[in-house]
């Protein structure tokens, strides 16, 4: 009872009249821009770029973005340093260059097709509003220790203990005020009403339908008892209505609140979707087997959280939650940019329960028990970029807390100078570390973040609508930062003959099902169609696999195979497994063998181990061949010796999302597609 009435004096508070007006339209009354200098700082660039927009596509396009980005409204970013704009932010999604808290210039190498700024619901603007000496929130107590906190005096990497202080300080103090009536309430909501509707304009501002798409989004921000991180990224549809503002952990810590809202909001006409992150960093809570109040799963709880979180994030700068080597152990490429502390925290997350593959799993064990899966979910992937800007190439990674993380020294990739060193000694000596006689900044995991990730998507046009109809049906894949593009079928008829078919896209529509979807096993092995394609500006593929997960004797399973290897060499017929194709990384200058690797691979593969009485899921990961990790690349050009304790390299990759294949029905013996 006292759950529905929270829910419905939230829904009240938070979501207008509907109507006719919209909230562009209100924007107008809040002055618009109010991240904007002038009319030149807000000329779209689309101009300035060789892109041209593709007509409809039946058999779809592939799309590349952001759903994961922090500007200067973010609480924890403007403590950081940043001051970009979320008009920033989509200047920069579309090549340009814009400025980096630590005082350089940072662009991308490859423009992307969408991007969405999600900052923070929980005092969103806040922070921006109580640096600045002229607003009303300023004048509390609280405010004083960030008064001109960002000010051109104050960026140096000397102000970082007082941007710690004040990150770790502000929130728990205005929260304490808020509760004991010394903090008006509603003007804290009003600076977050002004902040989101500035959000709202910005992304419909440089929302160009046909070249470059942007989304409405936020993130909720919320945590278990243990400090289990359970944050979502919430992107709308359109932004012809909204709500006037969105959902925090202010309104709710129950993920399930979020899911109600967004129910009723649907009832309204106003449509959206949740994508879980960092589930690596959970401690468990994720994908655990209970609900919020410790109640075995249901199907009810399951066909809540499919119809509101039908994707989730598998690799960003906090780690790559695909899967764990103790979760994972006959998976070699399992240890991939693992992080392994509890987000924002120094306390170690338990792998049981956080990560993706376990979950797929998991949600095939609770359909043998008779419920719909709760964890059939599609791919994407995201950078939570805290600078606004995605940081997806090893080697010119700039991180994304901001001044804290800018700088080589600071993230922990080259020994800590004399008198930084000294100066973490006396104000957090638990933030160096001691490798093989030198000292690191190692005390916040910097070291073990990542330059990653990028959503992918296969759309007919880009539109918010298009792309956001392929996140419905999980048409997507993710990668660790380049631009490789996979494809992914499954048929109960496929052959080898389509492979060399001018129509291969259109048979593969027709008589099978893509990546995201759901195939009635017929009464043989399904064929599955496999394509990657390289990154024109990155390294060579190395192999494409298959994960399958299954139920073996009530058992959740797993099992790797490698089904397509690079210059011409095929998998073991016993193992599974591509030979080594020679590929090599130069430590000296981080060059790589020349002539090794694929630009392009394609197959069809059929599951040698097929049983059509076991439900089970699959899913495609493509690995270029070895490179430089960014810490390596730091190193280098430092002059000084990469860190002995983190990987030298990595082996970017991909992944496409699962399809599913259920089992043969009693008297079947063909199925179609579902």
């Amino acid at each position: 009872m006292l759950r529905s009435l929270i829910l419905t004096l939230s829904l009240l508070c938070l979501v207008p009249a509907c109507g006719d007006r919209s909230l562009s339209d209100e924007a107008n009354d809040f002055g618009g821009r109010s991240g904007s200098t002038d009319d030149q700082q807000l000329k779209p660039v689309l101009d300035l770029l060789d892109r041209t927009s593709a007509p409809p596509n039946t058999e779809r396009n592939a799309y590349f973005g952001d759903l994961h980005v922090h500007t200067e409204y973010s609480f924890d970013a403007y403590s950081f340093g940043t001051t970009a704009t979320p008009y920033d932010a989509y200047r920069f999604a579309q090549g340009e260059a814009i400025q980096h808290p630590s005082g350089y210039q940072i662009q991308l190498r490859t423009p992307l097709d969408f991007y969405a700024v999600t900052d923070h619901a929980m005092f969103l603007g806040l922070v921006k509003e109580a640096a600045d000496t002229s607003t009303e929130f300023s004048e509390y107590a609280v405010a004083e220790s960030v008064h001109d906190m960002n000010h051109p005096s104050n960026m140096g990497v000397d102000s970082v203990l007082q941007r710690v202080g004040n990150f770790a300080g502000f929130v728990p103090d205005t929260l304490e005020g808020i509760q004991a009536g010394t903090i008006n309430e509603d003007l804290v909501n009003e600076v977050g009403r002004r902040a989101w509707l500035d959000i709202v304009e910005a992304a419909d501002l440089y929302n160009t339908p046909g070249r470059f798409t942007t989304f409405v989004g936020y993130e909720y921000t919320t945590s278990s008892d243990d400090r289990g991180n359970l944050h979502r990224n919430v992107i709308f549809r359109g932004s012809d209505k909204l709500p006037a503002l969105p959902f925090s952990r202010l309104n709710s810590l129950n993920p399930e609140d979020l899911w109600d809202w967004m129910d009723n909001l649907r009832d309204q006409g106003i449509e959206s979707l949740a994508i879980p992150h960092n589930s690596n960093g959970s401690n468990g809570q994720m994908f655990k087997l209970v609900d919020w109040a410790g109640n075995p799963l249901d199907e009810n709880y399951a066909l809540q959280r499919m119809r509101n979180e039908p994707l989730v994030e598998i690799t960003q700068i906090k780690g790559t939650s695909d899967t764990h080597p103790l979760l994972s152990p006959n998976d070699e490429w399992a240890d991939f940019e693992i992080y392994k502390l509890r987000v924002g925290t120094s306390l170690p997350s338990k792998p049981d329960g956080s990560y993706v593959r376990q979950a797929l799993k998991n949600g095939l064990l609770l359909e043998q028990q008779g419920i719909t899966n709760p964890f059939q979910f599609g791919f994407v992937a995201a950078s939570d970029t805290h600078v606004a800007a995605t940081t997806d190439d090893e080697s010119n990674f700039f991180s994304k807390a901001g001044i804290l993380d800018g700088e080589p020294i600071g993230r922990g990739s080259v020994p800590a100078s004399f008198l930084y060193g000294a100066v973490i000694k006396m104000i957090a000596p638990g933030n160096l570390k001691e490798v093989e006689g030198r000292e690191y900044v190692a005390g916040s995991g910097f070291e073990s973040w990542s330059a990653s990730g990028i959503a992918g998507v296969w759309a007919e046009e880009n539109t918010r609508e298009s792309i956001y109809d392929a996140f419905r049906r999980k048409e997507t894949f993710a990668t660790s930062g380049p631009r490789i593009k996979v494809r992914f079928f499954a048929g109960n008829n496929f052959d080898s003959a389509m492979l060399d078919a001018d129509d291969l896209i259109a048979q593969a529509y027709e008589r099978g099902v893509p990546m995201g979807g759901e195939l009635q096993a017929g009464a043989g092995a399904p064929t599955f169609l496999l394509w990657a394609a390289g990154d024109p500006r990155g390294t060579p593929l190395q192999r494409l696999q298959v994960v399958k997960g299954f139920i073996h004797d009530g058992e959740p399973m797993e099992k790797v195979y490698d089904v397509a290897c690079s210059d011409g060499l095929s998998p073991g017929t016993d193992t599974y497994r591509c030979p080594d194709n020679g590929a090599r990384v130069n430590l000296a200058d981080c060059s790589t063998t020349n002539d090794v690797g694929d630009p392009e691979l394609l197959t069809v593969w059929q599951d040698p181990e097929f049983d059509s009485e076991e439900a089970a899921f699959y899913y495609l990961r493509v690995l270029e061949n070895p490179t430089c990790r960014w810490s390596t690349w730091d190193a280098i050009r430092e002059g000084v010796e990469p860190r002995p304790d983190l990987p030298a390299t990595l082996q970017e990759r991909a992944w496409s999302a699962p399809i599913w294949v259920r089992k043969l029905s009693e008297n079947e013996n063909t199925a179609l597609p579902l």
